[in-house]
């Protein structure tokens, strides 16, 4: 069952899981790439601080072994002189360790990055399951870390052989040089056959490196339903979502419906488009759109003109134009202006009609409506520099 499991995991892990697998402290790390780093950074240390570093144990060993009889009959100056020669050879070494130091703190950089994590202190109890060791000693992780380990025996003492035989005249040749150039000889030579064997880690690192890259992102991989549980519990279940679109949608109608009362207009096409237009007189800004809509939501805008007694235009290339190009809520467009005027200007005198104190108005029958602007104009064209396609079966 966990084989299938595994061959399902197809799916990059997101950020989420990334996240939580950093905060559980399970990041990339190379122990490779940390030892090649730390032990370069000691040899190149010992061949830049060697000579003053031996220079100063020698130093304190001379002065360790040499004693006067104020010393040996009084501990106190005795354990002076001790501490005195430890500090000597602690601050000797202090520009060593501090390079380090350094190193063991900036390598995790390298892979991973730093991570402080509280919840990697967390006792896991079911690492203490000896079944689960027993898998994991044959598991597939095992077998690589198996083939590094050989790999690492054999380059090294490789390496380290061939450094030997290239030597072997220089090492047999220590034997007649005087003490103090001898022991300098030597010490060169094994700082340089300590940088080539660590440079032969090297290449275990290189390769080490990039492998465990791959594995922690094979790792951390998912299922496909993983990843749509995922979106579920970050964006919301896209049902519920779609539900609560649909109420907005339903909200929104029924508030547009309501100011349908208010209009001043209501153009029509005449039964595919309603728009239904409020002028405000007296205050700055052109008439603006309270309500549209086509087919039914049309229907039910000029029903509820009817019951309130909105009058109601019938302009086919206004409606159209205009529910194309506003907006609810939006003033109309400046292009249409001249349209929308003469429609006005026809509601007002008809209302004065209506009153008894204006002859009735002749209904508008042809509007300054420009061609571009009507979607079903063959000299319409969208945004997109589209024409429309005025045989689709399309409302009219």
């Amino acid at each position: 069952m966990s084989d299938s499991s595994d061959a399902e995991k197809t799916e990059a892990a997101s950020p989420k899981r990334l996240e939580q697998a950093r905060e559980e402290g399970d990041i990339p790390r190379s122990r490779e790439v940390a030892t090649f780093t730390v032990l370069m950074a000691a040899g190149v240390g010992l061949w830049t601080f060697g000579d003053g570093l031996v220079r100063q144990l020698n130093s304190a060993l001379v002065s360790g072994l040499t004693l006067d009889q104020e010393q040996i009959f009084n501990s106190n100056v005795l354990l002076q002189r001790v501490a005195l020669d430890i500090g000597r050879v602690l601050l000797a070494c202090l520009p060593l360790g501090l390079a380090l130091m350094f190193v063991a703190v900036i390598s995790p950089i390298l892979i991973g990055g730093w991570l402080f994590s509280a919840k990697a202190f967390v006792p896991k109890f079911s690492k203490l399951n000896p079944i689960n060791g027993i898998s994991n000693m044959f598991s597939k992780n095992a077998l690589v870390e198996l083939f590094k380990a050989i790999g690492k025996a054999v380059v090294v003492g490789v390496v380290a052989w061939m450094v030997m035989m290239k030597q072997q005249d220089a090492v047999i040749g220590l034997a007649v040089e005087p003490l103090r150039l001898g022991t300098t000889h030597m010490l060169n030579m094994l700082g340089s056959s300590f940088l080539y064997i660590v440079g032969a880690l090297g290449l275990i690192a290189l390769i080490d490196a990039p492998y465990q890259l791959w594995h922690y992102a094979d790792k951390l991989k998912m299922t496909r339903q993983e990843v749509i549980q995922e979106s579920k519990e970050s964006d919301g279940n896209p049902q519920i979502k779609g539900k609560i679109r649909q109420l907005q949608r339903e909200m929104a109608r029924r508030r547009m419906m309501a100011d349908v009362p208010t209009a001043d207009v209501v153009v029509t096409n005449p039964t595919h488009y309603a728009v239904a237009l409020k002028y405000n007189d007296g205050m700055r800004g052109a008439p603006k759109v309270i309500a549209k809509g086509t087919d039914e939501t049309a229907a039910k805008i000029r029903e509820i003109a009817r019951e309130n007694k909105v009058i109601m235009l019938e302009a086919p290339a206004l409606a159209r134009a205009l529910y194309k190009h506003a907006e609810i809520g939006d003033e109309i467009p400046a292009t249409l202006y001249a349209a929308v005027a003469e429609v006005l200007a026809y509601v007002f005198q008809l209302r004065m009609y209506s009153k008894g104190g204006a002859p009735r108005p002749t209904e508008p029958k042809v509007l300054d409506v420009p061609p571009e602007l009507d979607p079903h104009n063959p000299a319409y064209v969208d945004k997109f520099g589209n024409k429309p396609n005025l045989d689709n079966g399309a409302p009219a």
